[in-house]
């Protein structure tokens, strides 16, 4: 059985939605645009940027857009790519295409025990827009297929009454309640929770779905790490269109997958997290990006044991998900550390003075 070398969550260039949710960080920032994926690059040329020769080994790979990742027809193309490399392909989708998921559901039976759907339950709007039937059917349709899933709700205010309508819904049509994620408000500085609630309360109004992933979220959600982060090496994010390679949502860029002509360079992000928190942490983390960290795995952020003992992972997924990085990657040596962190510290030195040096100038031409 295959063991996890590397995490990678990909971003897919589509900034538009069939959704309009009130608590969708892209509308927060306003960032819906119409634009549909469209890549630069064949889905042949992807697998062979992302085949498993160039990144170690088997991958997890995670592919999310900016609005609704099945909305481009490209994607799944490129997904059947990845796993014909042999990759565990995951992709996140609110599960109204019908259409989608039934191309999905025609792929041999080996592909689909390495594929697995994030499946929002954006509940208002499913209501809202009467697609609840739609919703369900899909789900239903390739969990007959063998296809790995996990539904998941992000919990908001305005879906507090009809926490018990939400919890019946699950039970009937997926065996399990939903897993609960944490909204988060993208305009502030510290990413604090889209709520009017205290945390606490919070945390007690929505732990009543007795979420692994919404405990373990909810545990790391405001602590700041300070350990020595894997990511940049044992995991990393890239821009499918762009190509671009980085250690995460922060840190520097690494090089670019499409430049096939070099060997992919990786490197740790140390100490150096900039983020005030590693909210998605519940991936990163529960895969092992810090090592002495101790988490659930991984599956348990994904998995329902089902009433009558069916699982929403298929055995393949769970026990990949299940791996650590730790197990297919050698920790640095206390020396290499402490390069990497001298390294940053001359470069954000360096990047002071320049921004410095800016202000100055500025204020020499205005005089």
């Amino acid at each position: 059985m295959d063991t996890i070398k590397r995490f990678f969550d990909c971003y897919v260039p589509t900034e538009t939605c069939n959704l309009r949710c009130h608590y969708c960080y892209i509308t927060q920032k306003r960032k819906f645009n119409n634009k549909l994926a469209s890549f630069s690059h064949s889905k042949e040329e992807i697998r062979a940027a992302l085949s498993k020769e160039r990144l170690g080994g088997t991958c997890l790979i995670n592919l999310c857009a900016g609005g609704e990742t099945l909305l481009s027809g490209e994607v799944l193309g490129v997904v059947y790519e990845l796993l014909e490399e042999g990759h565990f392909v995951m992709i996140v989708t609110n599960g109204t295409l019908t259409n989608r998921f039934e191309e999905m559901s025609e792929w041999p039976e080996h592909l689909l025990k390495r594929l697995f759907l994030k499946i929002s339950f954006h509940y208002l709007e499913l209501k809202r827009l009467n697609m609840l039937e739609k919703y369900a059917h899909n789900v239903k349709m390739i969990r007959k297929k063998g296809i790995s899933f996990s539904i998941e709700a992000t919990p908001s205010d305005e879906l507090e009454p009809f926490i018990d309508e939400m919890k019946q819904f699950c039970m009937q049509n997926f065996g399990g309640l939903c897993h609960i994620t944490i909204a988060r408000d993208e305009r502030t500085s510290g990413i604090e929770i889209l709520s009017e609630h205290s945390f606490e309360e919070y945390k007690k109004i929505w732990g009543v779905f007795d979420s692994v992933m919404f405990d373990f979220k909810s545990k790391i959600f405001y602590q700041k790490r300070n350990e020595f982060c894997y990511a940049g090496d044992w995991s990393a994010f890239i821009n499918l269109e762009t190509g671009s390679l980085r250690q995460c949502y922060c840190g520097k860029e690494l090089g670019n997958i499409y430049d096939i002509s070099k060997p992919l360079e990786f490197e740790a992000i140390g100490y150096d997290c900039i983020m005030p928190h590693c909210y998605n942490g519940h991936a990163f983390l529960a895969i092992g990006d810090i090592p002495e960290l101790d988490t659930p795995p991984f599956s348990e952020m994904r998995n329902r044991i089902c009433s009558d003992g069916t699982e929403w992972l298929s055995h393949e997924m769970k026990e990949f998900m299940s791996h650590k990085l730790i197990e297919n990657n050698e920790e640095y040596s206390v020396l290499k550390k402490k390069r990497i962190k001298v390294r940053f510290k001359t470069v954000k030195a360096y990047r002071k003075i320049r921004r410095t040096m800016g202000k100055i100038k500025r204020k020499i031409k205005k005089a």
